[in-house]
Protein backbone atom coordinates (compact mmCIF):
# COMPACT_ATOMS: atom_id res chain seq x y z
CA UNK A 1 0.00 0.00 0.00
CA UNK A 2 1.34 3.40 -1.17
CA UNK A 3 1.34 6.56 1.23
CA UNK A 4 0.12 9.97 -0.32
CA UNK A 5 2.67 12.99 -0.16
CA UNK A 6 0.19 14.51 2.08
CA UNK A 7 -0.52 11.46 4.77
CA UNK A 8 3.65 11.68 4.66
CA UNK A 9 3.79 15.40 4.88
CA UNK A 10 1.52 15.54 7.32
CA UNK A 11 2.94 12.65 10.01
CA UNK A 12 6.41 14.39 9.02
CA UNK A 13 5.61 17.29 10.79
CA UNK A 14 3.46 16.96 13.47
CA UNK A 15 4.95 14.16 16.38
CA UNK A 16 0.89 13.42 17.75
CA UNK A 17 0.49 11.35 14.42
CA UNK A 18 0.79 7.91 13.75
CA UNK A 19 3.65 6.31 11.58
CA UNK A 20 1.71 6.41 8.24
CA UNK A 21 0.25 2.47 7.81
CA UNK A 22 2.08 0.93 4.96
CA UNK A 23 5.32 2.99 5.11
CA UNK A 24 8.27 0.99 4.60
CA UNK A 25 12.44 0.83 4.94
CA UNK A 26 14.51 -0.35 2.16
CA UNK A 27 14.25 -3.38 3.47
CA UNK A 28 10.60 -3.74 3.16
CA UNK A 29 10.42 -3.73 7.10
CA UNK A 30 7.75 -1.09 8.58
CA UNK A 31 9.57 2.02 8.81
CA UNK A 32 7.85 2.92 12.32
CA UNK A 33 11.01 3.55 14.66
CA UNK A 34 13.22 5.07 11.33
CA UNK A 35 10.41 7.17 10.51
CA UNK A 36 9.76 8.68 14.31
CA UNK A 37 13.94 9.11 14.17
CA UNK A 38 13.45 11.15 10.43
CA UNK A 39 10.85 13.39 12.04
CA UNK A 40 12.48 13.97 14.86
CA UNK A 41 15.55 15.09 13.26
CA UNK A 42 13.50 17.23 11.10
CA UNK A 43 11.86 18.87 13.92
CA UNK A 44 15.24 19.65 15.74
CA UNK A 45 16.36 21.20 12.27
CA UNK A 46 14.19 23.65 12.01
CA UNK A 47 13.43 24.53 15.81
CA UNK A 48 17.34 25.08 15.36
CA UNK A 49 16.88 26.88 12.22
CA UNK A 50 14.52 29.02 14.65
CA UNK A 51 17.01 30.06 16.88
CA UNK A 52 19.83 30.98 14.45
CA UNK A 53 17.43 33.62 12.39
CA UNK A 54 15.91 35.16 15.39
CA UNK A 55 18.27 35.11 18.61
CA UNK A 56 17.10 38.00 20.25
CA UNK A 57 13.51 36.60 20.38
CA UNK A 58 15.04 33.50 21.66
CA UNK A 59 17.13 35.36 24.56
CA UNK A 60 13.81 37.17 25.76
CA UNK A 61 11.28 34.04 25.60
CA UNK A 62 13.77 32.13 26.54
CA UNK A 63 15.18 28.64 24.84
CA UNK A 64 12.46 26.41 26.07
CA UNK A 65 9.63 28.78 25.07
CA UNK A 66 11.07 29.15 21.59
CA UNK A 67 11.48 25.52 21.37
CA UNK A 68 7.72 25.47 21.85
CA UNK A 69 6.37 28.14 19.72
CA UNK A 70 8.90 26.68 17.33
CA UNK A 71 7.03 23.50 17.36
CA UNK A 72 3.70 25.23 16.27
CA UNK A 73 5.18 27.36 13.64
CA UNK A 74 6.10 24.36 12.05
CA UNK A 75 3.11 22.38 11.83
CA UNK A 76 1.50 26.35 10.97
CA UNK A 77 3.97 27.15 8.54
CA UNK A 78 6.47 24.27 7.04
CA UNK A 79 8.78 25.37 4.62
CA UNK A 80 7.69 25.87 1.58
CA UNK A 81 11.50 26.03 0.20
CA UNK A 82 14.81 23.67 0.69
CA UNK A 83 16.83 27.04 1.48
CA UNK A 84 16.47 27.67 5.55
CA UNK A 85 17.91 31.21 4.51
CA UNK A 86 13.33 31.45 3.62
CA UNK A 87 12.31 29.74 6.41
CA UNK A 88 10.61 32.02 9.47
CA UNK A 89 9.22 34.64 6.89
CA UNK A 90 5.88 34.45 8.44
CA UNK A 91 6.84 34.39 11.81
CA UNK A 92 6.22 37.93 12.88
CA UNK A 93 3.02 37.51 11.89
CA UNK A 94 2.79 34.14 13.47
CA UNK A 95 4.02 36.11 17.40
CA UNK A 96 0.91 38.95 16.22
CA UNK A 97 -1.45 36.40 16.58
CA UNK A 98 -0.74 34.45 19.78
CA UNK A 99 -3.15 35.98 22.38
CA UNK A 100 -0.54 33.92 25.32
CA UNK A 101 2.05 36.97 24.11
CA UNK A 102 -0.38 39.92 23.63
CA UNK A 103 1.28 41.42 26.62
CA UNK A 104 4.46 41.54 24.63
CA UNK A 105 3.36 43.51 21.90
CA UNK A 106 6.66 44.30 20.25
CA UNK A 107 8.08 40.75 20.13
CA UNK A 108 6.42 40.40 16.46
CA UNK A 109 8.03 43.83 15.69
CA UNK A 110 11.69 42.90 16.93
CA UNK A 111 10.79 39.44 14.71
CA UNK A 112 10.64 41.93 12.17
CA UNK A 113 13.53 43.60 12.47
CA UNK A 114 15.58 40.41 13.13
CA UNK A 115 13.80 38.80 9.49
CA UNK A 116 15.21 42.65 7.93
CA UNK A 117 18.28 41.74 9.17
CA UNK A 118 18.60 38.25 7.56
CA UNK A 119 17.17 39.30 4.03
CA UNK A 120 19.54 42.35 3.76
CA UNK A 121 22.44 40.04 4.35
CA UNK A 122 21.20 37.45 1.53
CA UNK A 123 19.92 40.47 -1.00
CA UNK A 124 21.87 41.01 -4.11
CA UNK A 125 25.16 43.07 -4.16
CA UNK A 126 25.72 46.23 -5.67
CA UNK A 127 27.84 49.02 -5.75
CA UNK A 128 27.18 52.37 -3.60
CA UNK A 129 28.35 56.07 -5.02
CA UNK A 130 31.45 57.76 -3.59
CA UNK A 131 30.31 60.53 -0.59
CA UNK A 132 31.57 63.14 -3.03
CA UNK A 133 28.68 62.14 -5.63
CA UNK A 134 26.37 65.02 -3.48
CA UNK A 135 29.11 67.31 -2.95
CA UNK A 136 26.83 69.31 -5.58
CA UNK A 137 25.76 72.52 -5.22
CA UNK A 138 22.02 72.75 -3.05
CA UNK A 139 19.79 73.32 -5.73
CA UNK A 140 21.28 69.91 -7.49
CA UNK A 141 20.73 68.30 -4.93
CA UNK A 142 17.24 69.67 -4.22
CA UNK A 143 16.87 68.12 -8.19
CA UNK A 144 18.47 64.96 -7.73
CA UNK A 145 16.78 61.36 -7.73
CA UNK A 146 18.25 58.62 -5.96
CA UNK A 147 18.83 54.85 -6.30
CA UNK A 148 18.59 52.12 -3.28
CA UNK A 149 20.84 49.15 -3.01
CA UNK A 150 18.75 46.18 -2.83
CA UNK A 151 20.66 45.43 0.46
CA UNK A 152 18.64 48.08 2.33
CA UNK A 153 15.78 47.15 4.61
CA UNK A 154 13.67 50.50 6.51
CA UNK A 155 10.99 49.03 9.60
CA UNK A 156 8.57 51.68 11.18
CA UNK A 157 7.16 50.44 14.90
CA UNK A 158 5.42 52.09 17.67
CA UNK A 159 7.71 50.19 19.76
CA UNK A 160 11.76 51.22 20.38
CA UNK A 161 12.72 47.67 18.50
CA UNK A 162 15.94 48.96 17.76
CA UNK A 163 17.04 49.88 21.60
CA UNK A 164 15.48 46.65 22.30
CA UNK A 165 17.35 44.72 19.86
CA UNK A 166 20.75 46.63 21.08
CA UNK A 167 19.71 46.15 24.42
CA UNK A 168 20.09 42.29 23.88
CA UNK A 169 22.85 41.75 21.47
CA UNK A 170 25.45 44.17 23.25
CA UNK A 171 26.59 44.32 26.87
CA UNK A 172 26.52 47.62 27.52
CA UNK A 173 23.69 49.29 25.82
CA UNK A 174 21.47 51.47 27.26
CA UNK A 175 17.88 49.65 28.72
CA UNK A 176 15.22 50.41 26.36
CA UNK A 177 12.81 53.05 26.80
CA UNK A 178 9.46 53.97 25.99
CA UNK A 179 8.22 55.14 22.26
CA UNK A 180 8.19 54.28 18.71
CA UNK A 181 11.29 53.93 16.74
CA UNK A 182 11.84 53.79 12.76
CA UNK A 183 14.71 51.85 11.80
CA UNK A 184 17.16 51.54 8.66
CA UNK A 185 18.88 48.93 7.76
CA UNK A 186 22.43 49.19 5.65
CA UNK A 187 24.97 46.57 4.63
CA UNK A 188 28.08 48.41 4.05
CA UNK A 189 30.48 45.30 3.85
CA UNK A 190 28.96 41.90 4.73
CA UNK A 191 26.93 42.07 7.63
CA UNK A 192 23.41 43.95 7.84
CA UNK A 193 24.10 47.24 10.79
CA UNK A 194 20.49 48.58 12.12
CA UNK A 195 20.44 52.34 12.84
CA UNK A 196 17.63 54.27 14.64
CA UNK A 197 16.38 57.16 12.43
CA UNK A 198 15.52 60.87 13.10
CA UNK A 199 11.81 61.70 13.20
CA UNK A 200 10.56 61.69 9.64
CA UNK A 201 13.70 59.66 8.33
CA UNK A 202 11.53 56.94 7.18
CA UNK A 203 8.66 59.12 5.48
CA UNK A 204 11.24 60.81 3.45
CA UNK A 205 13.20 57.80 2.39
CA UNK A 206 10.11 56.39 1.37
CA UNK A 207 9.57 59.64 -0.66
CA UNK A 208 12.82 58.77 -2.27
CA UNK A 209 11.76 54.87 -3.05
CA UNK A 210 9.03 55.95 -4.72
CA UNK A 211 10.87 58.07 -7.14
CA UNK A 212 10.71 62.06 -6.14
CA UNK A 213 13.55 64.13 -5.93
CA UNK A 214 15.29 65.00 -2.46
CA UNK A 215 13.86 68.65 -2.33
CA UNK A 216 10.30 66.97 -2.59
CA UNK A 217 10.55 64.49 -0.42
CA UNK A 218 12.00 66.75 1.97
CA UNK A 219 9.46 69.74 1.19
CA UNK A 220 6.59 66.97 1.99
CA UNK A 221 8.44 65.58 5.13
CA UNK A 222 8.72 69.08 6.84
CA UNK A 223 5.35 69.46 6.18
CA UNK A 224 4.69 66.86 8.43
CA UNK A 225 7.83 66.65 10.61
CA UNK A 226 9.18 70.12 11.01
CA UNK A 227 12.21 68.81 13.07
CA UNK A 228 13.47 66.87 10.35
CA UNK A 229 17.32 66.69 9.73
CA UNK A 230 18.27 65.49 6.34
CA UNK A 231 21.69 65.59 6.64
CA UNK A 232 21.31 62.93 8.96
CA UNK A 233 19.53 60.73 7.12
CA UNK A 234 21.75 61.18 3.63
CA UNK A 235 24.82 60.70 6.11
CA UNK A 236 23.17 57.05 7.39
CA UNK A 237 22.70 56.37 3.74
CA UNK A 238 25.92 57.15 2.79
CA UNK A 239 28.43 55.24 5.36
CA UNK A 240 26.00 52.38 5.22
CA UNK A 241 26.49 52.28 1.02
CA UNK A 242 22.73 52.36 0.35
CA UNK A 243 22.85 54.77 -2.64
CA UNK A 244 23.78 53.59 -5.54
CA UNK A 245 23.30 56.35 -8.25
CA UNK A 246 22.31 60.09 -8.42
CA UNK A 247 20.50 61.70 -11.05
CA UNK A 248 19.75 65.06 -11.50
CA UNK A 249 16.74 66.05 -13.30
CA UNK A 250 17.11 68.72 -15.88
CA UNK A 251 15.45 71.92 -15.99
CA UNK A 252 12.62 72.41 -18.38
CA UNK A 253 13.89 75.59 -20.64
Amino acid sequence: MSVSQTTFHDALLDPNRTVPDGLQDAQANAAGRRFSVYRNNVAVSLTEAMHQAFPVITKLLGTQNMDGLAGIFLRQHPPSSPLMMFYGAEFPAFLEGMQQLSHLGYLADVARLELALRQAYHAADSQSIDAEALSIPPEDLMRAKLTLAPAMRMLRSNWPIHAIWLFNTEDDAPKPEAGAQDVLITRPEYDPAPHPLPLGGAAWITRIQDGVTIGEAFEATVAETPEFDLGTTLALLLQGGAITSVTIERLDT
